[in-house]
C-alpha cells in the first residue's frame, strides 16, 4: 500500500492514456456543445493537467449546471458518511463527454407517447408501465428410448493374446 495521500496519488493507471490514443487531443472534443441540464460523464484525460477533477469524480455521471468559456460546471452526487451530497465542480471540456445514460429513457418516452396516441385514436386506455419478465413458458421433455446394456463376460485367455 502506498504511503502518499497526495492529490494524484494512486492514479498511475487511472489517468494513463489508452493504448494507441496518445498524442494531441482531437479538435472534436472542443467542438462539442454542452447545455445546462445535459448529462455528462467525467472521464479524466491525463495529458491535460489544467481543469482536471479529483480522481474521485473520474467515471462519475452528473448534470451540467454551468457553462463557461473553457469549462463546464457539473453537479455530481457524492456519498459522505450516511448521506449523499450534490457536489458542484468545474471541469474543463477535455475531461467530460456526453453521457448516454438518458437515451433509453427518452426513447421510451417517445415510444409511450406514440402508443398512447394510437390507443386514443382507437378509443382505448393502455398502461405504459414496464412489467417484469415473467417465468418461462412450460414445455414437455420428450422421453428418450430405453436401451438395455449388458456387460461382456471377461475372457482371460483372449485378453492375454491381445484380443478385444
Amino acid at each position: 500500500m502506498p504511503a502518499g495521500h497526495g492529490l494524484r496519488s494512486r492514479t498511475r493507471d487511472l489517468f494513463s492514456r489508452p493504448f494507441r490514443k496518445k498524442g494531441p487531443t482531437p479538435l472534436s472534443i472542443y467542438l462539442r456543445t454542452y447545455k445546462i441540464g445535459d448529462y455528462v460523464d467525467v472521464k479524466v484525460n491525463g495529458s491535460i493537467h489544467k481543469g482536471m477533477p479529483h480522481k474521485f469524480y473520474h467515471g462519475r455521471t452528473g448534470r451540467v449546471w454551468n457553462v463557461t468559456k473553457r469549462a463546464i460546471g457539473v453537479e455530481v452526487n457524492k456519498q459522505v458518511g450516511n448521506r449523499i451530497i450534490k457536489k458542484r465542480i468545474h471541469v474543463r471540456v477535455e475531461h467530460v463527454q456526453p453521457s448516454r445514460c438518458h437515451e433509453e429513457v427518452l426513447q421510451r418516452i417517445k415510444r409511450n407517447d406514440q402508443l398512447k396516441a394510437e390507443a386514443k385514436a382507437r378509443g382505448e386506455v393502455i398502461s405504459t408501465k414496464r412489467q417484469p419478465r415473467g417465468p418461462k413458458p412450460g414445455f414437455m421433455v420428450e422421453g428418450a428410448t430405453l436401451e438395455t446394456v449388458t456387460p461382456i463376460p471377461y475372457d482371460v485367455v483372449n485378453d492375454l493374446k491381445g484380443g478385444y
